[in-house]
């Protein structure tokens, strides 16, 4: 990556150091050791993405949505890092940022660049297989909620399906719950729902303490267990 970007200090809570790398891959459903793998130096290499905190080694929430960004284009495209990188160092090139993969504007013009530089759609002008992966790209940021800035201020990750048009029904929002995943409609942090499930209570009765569906109490727990025995 482009060690001469420029740094601004940022005090946003969305930039603190808010999760370990097992708690941001349980939320994005990835292996720890992919995300360990973007995130931390190695072989002198620069990480892909540029964590809060080296040591101990802490994401932010701005990290989290750029670890979804690329969990979104690995779920299409099997790129090696070594692809990942090379576009990712020319957008750092073309417009400096410390944080490329979340910035507004990688959901349009500078995902197109990424695309080319990084060699997935190699020699392919701009036709049907490249507007058409760009097309499904986007439709996952379009879980990524923006401020009046255009930077990320919510993440509705995958619980289900794991395809863009999933229902909302899980939020990440830095600012509830210490960022730590809620159930959408009713701001109910998932890992309190678990935790009663676990406790012995069904989730016939959750569903009628929080006045929510079963169907989406029953998502938010099978996920959670789900990723946990993983």
């Amino acid at each position: 990556m482009n060690n001469n970007r420029q740094t601004t200090p940022k005090k946003d809570v969305r930039y603190l150091p808010s999760y370990s790398v097992p708690e941001a891959a349980l939320y994005l459903r990835l292996p720890k050791s992919t995300l360990r793998a973007w995130v931390a130096r190695q072989n002198n290499f620069e990480p892909l993405i540029a964590p809060a905190q080296k040591k101990p080694l802490a994401l932010s929430f701005i990290n989290l949505v750029e670890a979804y960004v690329l969990a979104s284009i690995r779920r299409e495209r099997r790129l090696p890092m070594n692809r990942i990188r090379k576009g990712l160092d020319f957008i750092s090139q073309m417009h400096p940022s410390d944080n490329p993969l979340a910035e507004k504007d990688f959901g349009t013009d500078r995902l197109s660049m990424f695309l080319r530089k990084s060699g997935l759609v190699h020699d392919i002008s701009r036709g049907s297989r490249q507007t058409a992966l760009e097309d499904i790209i986007k439709g996952y940021m379009q879980r990524i909620e923006r401020d009046s800035h255009g930077l990320p201020s919510k993440l509705y990750p995958f619980s289900g399906t794991g395809k863009p048009d999933e229902p909302r029904s899980i939020l990440i929002d830095p600012n509830i719950s210490f960022g730590r995943p809620i159930l959408s409609d009713i701001s109910i942090p998932v890992e309190i729902i678990v935790e009663r499930y676990k406790a012995g209570e069904s989730m016939r009765e959750l569903a009628g303490d929080y006045e929510c569906s079963q169907e989406k109490i029953e998502k938010a727990i099978r996920c959670q267990l789900r990723e946990q025995a993983a």
